[in-house]
C-alpha cells in the first residue's frame, strides 16, 4: 500500500477489463471496490519493480546474481540477502573450511557480497562438486552454518556423515553440460495431464531416476494419449516422505533422482515426444529445517518468513513466506524463471494456493462471496500470485499456470487485466472428494445422480477447471485409490483372466471405467490422472520411513501388473487409451461445458451432449435398459464411438458396435430429436453422428 494507485480512492482506479468481469457475474458487483483496490496494489508492486528495482526482466532473473557464480575470467561472485546477520563468510573445501578467511561485505537493504579472484593459474578457486557452506554470525555472536538459499545442487550425505544435506557447487565443464536439442511443444489448447513422481516410477524397490523415467515411462504416457506431464517432488526436499512438499532448497532439482543435466535431458525427451511439462511448484510454504533449509538463514526466525506464529503453518508444521518483502518476491519470481529457462519446464502447478490467499491458511469452509473479499484474505499473498502470473504470461506466452485452491475464489482464473489472479486453470478439488465420499459412505443404489452431475458441472463460467477422479492425495497411505475402494483385497486374487473374477471385481472394473469417463467428459476443461491409476494400481503409496522399516514396497509402481496379458489391469489401461484418444479426435475438453439433458434418479441414468457427442451413463447396479430414449439437438444417424462394455475393456460385449441409430422427430428431454439405445447396467456409451 502507499503507492500511486493504492493511495487513490479505489473507485477511481482504472482496471482495463473489470467491466467484463463484473458483467459475467453480477453477484460480484458489490465487491467492485475491492477488485479495484487489489488491482491498484498489484500495479504499484509492479511499478516499484519496474522503476525502483531495475526492471521486471532484471528482477526476475536475479538468480544470475544471487548465490554463487563463476565469471568468464574464473573469478567468483557471491551474493546473499541476510538482513538479520552480523556477518557472512563463505567456507568450504576450497579454503579448508577456514571460517573467517572469506568474509562477505554488507551493502544496503541486507544484501551481502563477496568477490573471489581466480587462482594464479587462471582457474576458479571453487571446483565443480566442491562442498561449500555459508557461516553466519548471528546477533548473539554465534557462528552458525547455513546453505545458500540459491544453491542449485544439494545432496544427501553418506550415513556416516549425518542427515543434513550438503551443497555441492554445480559448475560442470562445457562438455559435461547437457545442450537442449528439442523445441518446446506448442501450448496445448486443452490438457490431458499425467501427474507423476520420478522416484516411485520404477517397479524396483528403490528410488527411480530421471534417466529411467525418460526411457521407460515417457513412452507409456505417450501411448496412453496424455499431452502433458506434471512432475512432483522436483524441488529438493530432505525428507523423501514429504512427497516433495517440504522444500529445503528451492533452486536445487532433487539429486536423489540424478543430476541437473539428467533432468534437462528428461524434459528434452518429453518435448521430443510432444509432451508439455508442468512443474509442481511449492511457493506456499517451506521446510522448517535450519541446517539444510531456508529457515533461520540469517539467524532470525524472520528473513524470508513471517516471524512468530504467523510464520508457521499449524497443520503442515512448516514456515510461511512473508510475501510483502521485496526480497521474497525476488526469490520466488526468480525461482519460477529459473525452472522455466534453466530446465525447460513449460508451466507450473502452484501447490497450496489457498494457504497463500488467506490468513486462515484455508482451514475453514467457503461459499459466501464475503469469504473471498473480507479481512481473512492475505493481500500480500494475493499480490504475489498476481505478480507471478503476470510475469510468467508476459515473459513466456507459452506458459500455463494451475492453481490448487479449495476455496473457489472468484476471478482466480481470470487475467490480471480483469483484476483476476491470472491463473489459466484451477483444480476441481470437489470432484475426487465426491467420488471418495460415495464409495466410502453409500451403497450404489443410494447414489444421487443429480448430485453427481452438480459436482461435475458446478464451476465458474469461463474459469477453466481441471477435472480428476483421484490424484496423489488419494493414493497416499491412510486413504485408498478408487480401485482399492471398489475392490480392496479382492484385487489380490480376482484380477486373473485365467481363473475368472467375482462380483466385486466385475463391479469394480465397470464403475472404475465410467467414473473416469464421466469425470473426463463432464468435469472440466482439462483432465488429470495420477501415475498408475489409469490401470487401477492396487494398494497405496507409502515412502520409506522408520514405521515401515525403510521399505520401498509401496513407494513404487507395479508396471508388471499392467504388462501381464493374463491380468485384468490391462483392460482398464486400454479404456484409458481409448478415452484419451477419443478426446484427441473430438476435443470435448476444448468445447463448451456439457449440456445435461437427462438425470433420472430411479434409473440412475445420466445423458449429456458435448462437442457434438452424446454421452450416456447407466450407474444402476442391476437394471439394463433396452429401447431407452435419449434426446439430441441434431438430427442424423449416430453410431457408437466408445462402449465401456467392450470385451477388450473388461466388459461383456452386449452391444454391437456396428449398429446405427437414426434420430426420430420426437422431442425428448428438452431436445429437438431423439433415438433409442440399449444401455446395460454399469455401462457408459458415447455416440457420434456418422
Amino acid at each position: 500500500m502507499g503507492g500511486k494507485l493504492s493511495s487513490m480512492d479505489p473507485m477511481h482506479v482504472e482496471v482495463p477489463e473489470l467491466k467484463r468481469h463484473l458483467e459475467r457475474d453480477p453477484y460480484l458487483k458489490p465487491f467492485e471496490r475491492e477488485f479495484r483496490r487489489r488491482y491498484a496494489v498489484f500495479m504499484d508492486s509492479l511499478d516499484k519493480i519496474e522503476n525502483d528495482l531495475g526492471g521486471v526482466e532484471n528482477f526476475v532473473h536475479s538468480y544470475k546474481k544471487f548465490g554463487i557464480h563463476v565469471n568468464i575470467d574464473n573469478s567468483i561472485d557471491c551474493q546473499e540477502w541476510a538482513p538479520g546477520a552480523v556477518q557472512l563468510y563463505l567456507i568450504g573445501q576450497f579454503n579448508n573450511w577456514d571460517r573467517t578467511s572469506h568474509p562477505y561485505v554488507k551493502h544496503d537493504f541486507g544484501i551481502w557480497k563477496l568477490h573471489i579472484p581466480p587462482n594464479l593459474d587462471g582457474t576458479a578457486q571453487i571446483n565443480h562438486l566442491s562442498e561449500i557452506k555459508i557461516a553466519v554470525r548471528t546477533t548473539n555472536g554465534v557462528l552458525v552454518d547455513r546453505i545458500s538459499p540459491w544453491a542449485t545442487y544439494v545432496v544427501k550425505p553418506p550415513k556416516t556423515e549425518g542427515l543434513n544435506y550438503k551443497h555441492l557447487f554445480w559448475n560442470p565443464s562445457p562438455t559435461q553440460k547437457y545442450l537442449t536439442k528439442e523445441r518446446r511443444p506448442k501450448k496445448p489448447d486443452t490438457l490431458r495431464i499425467y501427474e507423476c513422481h520420478i522416484g516411485i516410477a520404477t517397479s524396483e524397490h528403490k528410488v527411480g531416476t530421471y534417466s529411467e523415467f525418460a526411457k521407460e515411462i515417457v513412452p507409456r504416457i505417450v501411448k496412453l494419449g496424455y499431452n502433458a506431464v506434471q512432475i512432483m517432488a522436483i524441488m529438493e526436499h530432505a525428507y523423501y516422505g514429504s512427497f516433495g512438499y517440504q522444500v529445503t532448497s528451492f533452486f536445487a532439482a532433487s539429486s536423489r533422482y540424478g543430476t541437473p543435466e539428467e533432468l534437462k535431458q528428461l524434459i528434452d525427451e518429453c518435448h521430443k515426444n510432444g509432451l508439455y511439462v508442468l512443474l509442481d511448484i511449492v511457493h506456499s510454504h517451506a521446510s522448517k529445517n535450519v541446517l539444510d533449509g531456508l529457515n533461520e538463514f540469517d539467524g532470525t526466525d524472520a528473513c524470508y518468513f513471517h516471524s512468530g506464529s504467523r510464520g508457521t503453518h499449524p497443520l503442515w508444521d512448516s514456515r510461511l513466506f512473508d510475501y510483502s518483502q521485496i526480497e521474497v518476491q525476488r526469490f520466488l519470481l526468480s525461482n519460477l524463471c529459473w525452472y522455466y529457462e534453466e530446465y525447460g519446464f513449460d508451466g507450473f502447478r502452484f501447490d497450496g494456493v489457498t494457504s497463500i490467499l488467506y490468513h486462515s491458511r484455508g482451514m475453514e469452509s467457503f461459499g459466501d462471496y464475503n469469504d473471498y473479499f473480507g479481512l481473512n484474505v492475505d493481500n500480500d499473498g494475493l499480490t504475489y500470485l498476481m505478480l507471478a502470473n503476470y510475469v510468467l504470461h508476459n515473459l513466456y506466452p507459452n506458459a500455463i499456470t494451475i492453481a490448487e485452491d479449495v476455496s473457489g475464489m472468484p476471478g482466480l482464473c481470470r487475467p490480471t487485466e480483469e483484476a483476476g489472479v491470472g491463473f489459466d486453470y484451477r483444480l476441481a478439488m470437489a470432484i475426487p472428494d465426491k467420488w471418495i465420499e460415495l464409495l466410502k459412505t453409500k451403497r450404489d443404489e443410494d447414489w444421487n445422480v443429480g448430485n453427481i452431475v452438480h459436482t461435475l458441472s458446478n464451476r465458474r463460467w469461463l474459469e477453466k477447471n481441471i477435472a480428476y477422479c483421484e490424484s496423489h492425495d488419494q493414493a497416499l497411505v491412510g486413504d485408498k485409490t478408487i480401485a482399492f475402494w471398489l475392490m480392496d483385497k479382492e484385487m489380490y486374487t480376482g484380477m486373473s483372466l485365467i481363473y475368472g473374477s467375482n462380483d466385486i471385481i466385475e463391479r469394480g472394473i465397470a464403475l472404475h471405467k465410467i467414473i473416469r469417463l464421466i469425470t473426463h467428459a463432464l468435469g472440466g476443461e482439462a483432465y488429470l490422472n495420477f501415475m498408475g491409476n489409469e490401470f487401477g494400481h492396487p494398494e497405496w503409496l507409502d515412502f520409506p520411513r522408520e514405521g515401515n522399516s525403510e521399505s520401498y514396497q509401496y513407494a513404487r509402481r507395479q508396471w508388471n501388473l499392467v504388462d501381464d496379458p493374463t491380468l485384468r489391469y490391462k483392460e482398464l489401461n486400454e479404456f484409458d487409451i481409448a478415452m484419451n484418444h477419443l478426446d484427441m479426435k473430438f476435443n470435448w475438453l476444448g468445447s463448451l461445458p456439457g449440456y445435461v439433458s437427462w438425470k433420472h434418479e430411479e434409473d440412475k441414468v445420466i445423458v449429456f451432449e458435448r462437442a457434438g457427442l452424446l454421452f450416456a451413463f447407466n450407474f444402476h447396479s442391476t437394471k439394463s435398459f433396452p429401447g431407452y430414449r435419449v434426446g439430441v439437438n441434431e438430427s442424423g444417424v449416430f453410431h457408437m464411438v466408445l462402449n465401456s462394455d467392450e470385451k477388450k475393456f473388461g466388459g461383456h460385449d452386449r452391444l454391437n458396435m456396428a449398429t446405427k441409430f437414426a434420430t426420430h422427430n420426437i422431442p425428448f428431454a428438452g431436445r429437438q430429436f431423439s433415438f433409442q439405445i440399449y444401455i446395460p447396467s454399469r455401462v457408459a456409451l458415447v455416440f457420434a453422428r456418422v
